[in-house]
């Protein structure tokens, strides 16, 4: 990316990932509903996502377009949940890992957006 002739693409996957951000966040805060019940199905979902990678880098398959989209959507419900945590269970002296989960969650939002309109 950073060869590239322009950073247009940088700057509007991260234009895309802060207008998801905000706008799932903004869910959270106003609807002020739990998201916890959404942990049992991310578990289940990043478990598969890591052993879809590890196949695809152990048999040399490419995971294409319909996993980075599955990802961006498993990265909005981890936003969602990491969201309704930072509301509901952490206290305020837990910031640091309410604010590490939540980044992480942001980061993974911004790759696979990223890796969306990287495509050739």
């Amino acid at each position: 990316m950073y060869y590239s002739e322009s950073l247009d693409i940088i700057n509007q996957a991260a234009i895309v990932t802060l207008s998801l951000f905000t706008g799932l966040t903004a869910i959270v805060f106003v609807t002020k509903k739990d998201f916890s019940f959404l942990r049992s199905g991310l578990t289940i979902a990043f478990f598969i996502a890591i052993g879809l990678i590890i196949a695809g880098t152990l048999f040399g398959f490419n995971l294409g377009l319909w996993f980075s989209v599955g990802m961006c959507a498993l990265a909005a419900g981890a936003i969602l949940y990491q969201t309704s945590n930072l509301i509901n269970k952490y206290s305020s002296d837990d910031y640091i890992p309410a604010a590490l989960g939540l980044f992480a969650s942001l980061m993974l939002l911004f790759w696979y957006v990223l890796s969306i309109f990287s495509r050739d």
